[in-house]
Formats: structure tokens, sequence, C-alpha cells
């Protein structure tokens, strides 16, 4: 039985890509290193700032030397602009507000800093409609480690069994079976179906109705 439904943020919920972009962009042409492009930031993103940088920086002369400030230099410009482009992906409201009607919790795991994490859900989503909001915090492994997913499946009182992971890329594919959890994964985010297949998703989705009528079956 479904008692909780986790997800994803960036390429779940919401459509973060050009805000993640631009800010990236700022900070490579501030320390000197040439800008990505949209479709480029989008195979970059979802293991996390770190691994984001280092992708964007790879090849790149100096770029070891000066990674700790091109991170920095991101960290701070998307602090400011989480939510001048970013938009919540269609549909997503209507069925978190219907999950939560049939009683189900519902959450959200992401790798962007914890910090980012609930800034950001808490200017798109109101507070009730998520019972517990992570993101990558200190000394605690991202994903696809299952740590974080495990912890909230513990708060969540939800066994594998009675959850469900929806993620838009391998990583959330990997999270969710590193944690024995059935994934959905949706094909509206940063990754093509073929990324979801080879990741062995349970459920491919290519709207958000279709996540409450998944979670309405396992009842």
């Amino acid at each position: 039985m479904i008692k909780a439904v986790i997800f994803d943020l960036d390429g779940t919920l919401l459509n973060t890509i050009e805000d993640i972009t631009d800010s990236l962009n700022i900070a490579l042409t501030a320390c000197g290193f040439r800008t990505r492009t949209v479709e480029e930031a989008r195979s970059f993103v979802g293991s996390g700032v770190s691994a984001l940088i280092r992708r964007a920086l790879s090849g790149a002369a100096g770029a070891e030397r000066r990674f700790d400030r091109v991170k920095a230099r991101y960290m701070q410009e998307y602090s400011g602009r989480q939510a001048v482009k970013t938009k919540v992906y269609e549909g997503l409201i209507p069925a978190i507000d219907e999950l939560r009607a049939m009683g189900l919790k519902t959450a959200v795991l992401s790798n962007k800093p914890h910090e980012d994490t609930l800034k950001t859900v808490s200017h798109f989503f109101t507070a009730a409609r998520f019972d517990l909001v992570l993101g990558q915090r200190e000394g605690v492994p991202p994903k696809p480690d299952p740590a974080s997913l495990l912890e909230m499946m513990k708060t969540l009182n939800a066994s594998a069994e009675e959850c469900l992971f929806v993620g838009d890329s391998d990583i959330d594919m990997l999270t969710a079976a590193n944690a024995g959890v059935r994934k959905i994964g949706v094909t509206w985010g940063f990754r093509r179906r073929d990324v979801l297949e080879a990741g062995k998703a349970d459920h491919i989705v290519d709207d958000a109705a279709s996540i409450v009528k998944i979670a309405g079956a396992g009842r």
C-alpha cells in the first residue's frame, strides 16, 4: 500500500534550467571561462553543485585551480536567481493536492544545496503541500547514494514498499533502486526517455495526472 510519494526537484517539479544556466554562465565569465548552452547545462545537472561546476569546467585550462572561485560565484548568483525564469511544470500542483487529498504524504529530495532547496520550494509551493523537504547537506552523500532517501522514509514512517520516488534522471532512478523503492520517471525533465528506460524506471509518465493514477492504484 502506497503511503508516500517523494519527488526530485529540478527537472521534476520545477523547470529550473534557465536560471541555473544563467547563474553558471555569469560565474564562468567572471572567472575567465567560456559560457555553456542550456542544452549543455541540462546534461551537467543532477549530481549536485560541485559536479555541475566540474562538468562545466571539463577540459578547460586552470579549471582545478579556479574551481572554488567558480563554485562560490555560482552559489552567489543562483541564491538571487532561483525564481527569475523558473516555473512549476504543468499539472504538478493539482497532482500534489490530489495525492494529499488521498491521504498520502508528499516530500521533496534534491541534490540542490539544502538551503537553496528550502528557499525554492517555499517560493513555488505552500508549506502544506509537503511533509518534508531535504536538499544536499554537509556530511551526507548526494543521490544516488540512498542515505537521504532512507532517512526521509524513516521520518515519513513509510517502508520501501510503501513509497514511490518520482524523478527525471538516471540519478533519480538509481537512487530509488538503491533504496528498494519503486521509481517513476517523468519525460518532461532534463533527460530523455531512453535514459529513464536504461535506468529501469518502473513507470514512465508524460503527465502529472499519471503519477496520481499510479499512486492510487497502489493503495
